[in-house]
């Protein structure tokens, strides 16, 4: 895309602000890009400037990711809570109708604004995602999970530990492992907005014998021998991300499949649904690993949506957006162009 990224966006939000990043003309049809648990707006990094240069494309930070402010204090993190984002930062642009783009837990924020504001969205791309969680075999950790992400609000908000700060490379190993299905590339993109840098001095003892080849130290007396401490300057690098924010599970808003087809019901955006042949399933718990719920959501989208809904599989992982961009470059932007446009209505 020619243009390139043109501007860096900082939204004044209730609680401080969200950040995003925007690219190409801001009088072109907008699409809000929204990243993965605990991603951020780089995400779309290698995407985007694959796709039509003729969209406004908008890539934020959700509240506690990237370089978004952390809610306050006892304000809790919740998926409506990011829909509601959504809803603050289409304001802040001015915007009364757009195209929404997710993946994975930002395609089910879009998702559900969709259906909570159907005359809004215009089309909904979900890239390896669903536009709700499913409570297929769930029902008994329900209320686990809330009880543990309550307890956990309380345990950060009480702690006065710092944020933990290590060298870049133990911080890119440290999320790679974390993060199976991201490449290094990928990786080091994201840890660019999703943490901060800081001047870190490590100290090293050093007995006398030391100081006659050491050109730098300051010395004290210990112990009846001469010994000194050598200053290495150095950089390390903390996490931005939320610590209040942990687990996905513990945050979503889990619903029957009853729920789910009343609610698609709503929907009047066109809806673009690509998933990925080593995708979804390989990252979800041992409990989610059957394909039954995705043949379920894929079914129920397209006997909802008929002529609205395409359904497409690429090749690649669960960030195959950005390892391999270009396997569905194509397929999106032939969507985000097409010109069947749903009227809005109330």
């Amino acid at each position: 895309m020619g243009e390139g990224l043109i501007s860096e966006l900082k939204l004044a939000m209730p609680w401080g602000h969200i950040a995003a990043k925007a690219w190409g003309s801001h009088k072109s049809p907008p699409v809000l890009c929204l990243h993965g648990w605990l991603d951020n707006a780089n995400s779309f990094d290698r995407l985007i400037p694959l796709l039509p240069k003729d969209f406004y494309y908008v890539a934020m930070d959700f509240g506690g990711h990237g370089l978004s402010s952390h809610y306050s204090p006892g304000f809790p993190y919740d998926h409506q809570n990011f829909v509601s984002e959504v809803r603050r930062v289409a304001a802040a642009l001015k915007w009364n109708r757009f195209s929404l783009l997710g993946h994975s837990f930002g395609g089910t924020v879009g998702g559900m604004f969709s259906c909570i504001f159907p005359e809004m969205v215009d089309k909904l791309v979900l890239l390896e995602s669903s536009p709700f969680i499913l409570e297929t075999n769930e029902l008994e950790n329900m209320l686990s999970y809330k009880r543990k992400a309550i307890e956990n609000m309380l345990q950060v908000e009480a702690s006065k530990k710092p944020s933990q700060v290590v060298s870049p490379e133990e911080m890119l190993q440290g999320f790679l492992k974390n993060n199976s299905h991201v490449g290094e590339e990928c990786g080091k993109l994201l840890l660019q907005r999703g943490t901060t840098q800081v001047a870190t001095v490590f100290m090293h003892a050093c007995m006398l014998h030391r100081l006659l080849v050491a050109a730098r130290g300051s010395f004290v007396v210990a112990h009846g021998l001469l010994s000194c401490r050598m200053w290495t300057l150095s950089c390390g690098l903390f996490l931005n991300r939320d610590r209040r924010i942990t687990r996905p599970e513990y945050y979503f808003n889990f619903i029957s499949r009853e729920l789910f087809v009343h609610s698609i019901r709503k929907l009047q955006a066109r809806v673009l649904f690509i998933k990925a042949t080593q995708g979804f399933y390989d990252l979800r718990r041992e409990n989610d690993a059957n394909t039954e719920l995705v043949l379920f959501v894929t079914s129920s989208l397209r006997s909802t949506l008929k002529e609205r809904f395409q359904y497409e599989q690429v090749p690649g992982n669960h960030y195959v957006h950005m390892n391999q961009p270009q396997h569905m470059a194509g397929i999106i932007s032939s969507f985000l162009q097409s010109k069947e446009r749903i009227p809005a209505h109330l």
